[in-house]
């Protein structure tokens, strides 16, 4: 056989023969019948003469007057040559005078043993040749990061909540859930986050959110970081929510995970029903929709007006009148200001009566089976103007998918919420109806688009 240090794989095969046929015959027909089949390259004889292939054993017994046994070749070949040798030895199908054949069980890697020998070796040498005192240059890597996050770690408030370096000065932040998350958030580079420590959220840090334009509330795939997302929900201003993986948690993530994470992050008043506690009234929900709007305006106002146009500007038009009119309180009312707070009034209604649902008409109820396909799956569907879908897609992707869809759209049904953003891209896209499961807080109708709900279908 071929030396053994120079042999990579051995074939394995096996042949069958309706006869009696000898070893001779068997090699005799392999060199035979393959001779000229693979090119010169791949010739068994001139293989052999250059030890690029071992001496072939066979291994075969007769009985009843059928002859079985084993075929091993050595190669010294690649993988690929070695495997194009092996299949060529099943195109035998006749040895001798007897029909035969030939099957490859298995390629054996005699380098597998030498690297078996080469594992336990190392063992031994990197337990007992090393200075066990002498850390390995991964472990120093890996002391001196942990130190440099720690260092970059800072605390914010009197009562030292860790955050990222750069949290203060950022305009979007991350809210998690504590110090650990910062640290490994810190290790890939995110440093504008900041911790609530658990379910009781600190007010300092419901206080900072309200300064922020951008804030993500980003906690751990479980039921903890559920119960977080809806104390934020309450207390303070979350305009993103992401979470981990379901069961991991965010500082068990490496960076792949948290950019997934991130990126996949979902706008709150798309998923505001599933974090609102039940016996949250709807009063309560308007507020932090004011509170949203006051945020908008507050970017869009320069930096030098007054505190009294900022407020002005964020407040809603109903809510001024009463304001306005503070300065005829003391006056004498008579029953002319008494009319006039009556017609006051008939106006307030008008002006809130656009936000009431409106209700579909006998030929938008042809979208109520979408509608109630759609209900629980946070999915959302595009139909042409025959009512044909055209595409679906996640909620959470529906605005960028808007954005980039070029194909005609005349209706939009989704399982969420009719935001003010995906309204305007609606209206930029000529789309002419917008069915969601309810509307958010929307200050501008386009006439061009209707807005309904799953359940005025």
């Amino acid at each position: 056989m071929q030396n053994a240090d120079t042999t990579k794989y051995i074939i394995h095969s096996k042949i069958n023969a309706d006869g009696i046929i000898e070893r001779p015959d068997i090699v005799g027909a392999i060199f035979g019948q393959t001779e000229g089949l693979l090119g010169s390259d791949l010739d068994l004889r001139d293989l052999q003469k250059t030890g690029r292939i071992g001496r072939i054993e066979v291994v075969v017994g007769a009985k009843n007057g059928k002859t079985r046994g084993t075929i091993l070749i050595p190669s010294s070949l690649d993988k690929v040559e070695t495997s194009i040798l092996a299949a060529s030895l099943e195109t035998i199908d006749r040895v001798g005078p007897c029909s035969a054949k030939i099957e490859v069980t298995h390629i054996e890697d005699v380098r597998a043993t030498k690297r078996q020998q080469i594992i336990e070796r190392a063992k031994f040498i990197f337990k007992g040749m090393f200075d066990e005192n002498l850390p390995e240059s991964q472990e120093i890597a890996d002391e001196v990061r942990q130190s440099v996050r720690v260092e970059e770690m800072q605390y914010y408030g009197k009562n030292k909540i860790p955050c990222g370096p750069t949290v203060i000065d950022s305009d979007a932040i991350i809210v998690v859930e504590g110090r650990a998350d910062v640290l490994n958030l810190l290790k890939y580079g995110i440093k504008n986050t900041i911790c609530v420590g658990g379910t009781n959220v600190p007010p300092e840090v419901a206080e900072f959110t309200k300064k922020k334009d951008t804030v993500t509330a980003f906690t751990d795939g479980d039921r903890g970081g559920e119960l977080i997302i809806k104390e934020l929900v309450q207390v303070a201003n979350i305009d993103y929510i992401a979470r981990a993986p379901d069961g991991k948690s965010v500082e068990d993530l490496v960076q792949k995970e948290i950019v997934r994470s991130l990126r996949q992050k979902v706008p709150v008043e798309q998923v505001i029903d599933k974090y609102l506690v039940k016996d949250q009234g709807p009063s309560e929900d308007n507020g932090r929709g004011q509170r949203l709007s006051k945020r908008k305006d507050r970017r869009s106002t320069p930096a030098s007006a007054p505190a009294s146009d900022v407020k002005r500007v964020a407040t809603p038009a109903v809510k001024r009148t009463p304001r306005d009119t503070r300065g005829r309180d003391n006056r004498k009312k008579g029953p002319r200001d008494q009319q006039s707070r009556e017609v006051r009034r008939d106006t307030e209604k008008k002006v809130e009566a656009p936000k009431a649902k409106v209700p579909a008409s006998p030929e938008n109820k042809r979208f109520k089976n979408h509608a109630n396909d759609l209900i629980g799956t946070f999915s959302a569907r595009f139909l042409d103007g025959k009512d044909n879908v055209v595409n679906e897609t996640a909620v959470r992707d529906l605005v960028s998918t808007l954005k980039d869809y070029e194909s005609e759209v005349k209706t939009v049904v989704f399982d969420g919420v009719v935001t003010q953003r995906i309204l305007d891209i609606a209206a930029d896209k000529g789309i002419e109806r917008l069915i969601g499961a309810k509307v958010g807080s929307v200050s501008k109708r386009p006439a061009s688009v209707k807005v309904l709900t799953a359940t005025s279908l």
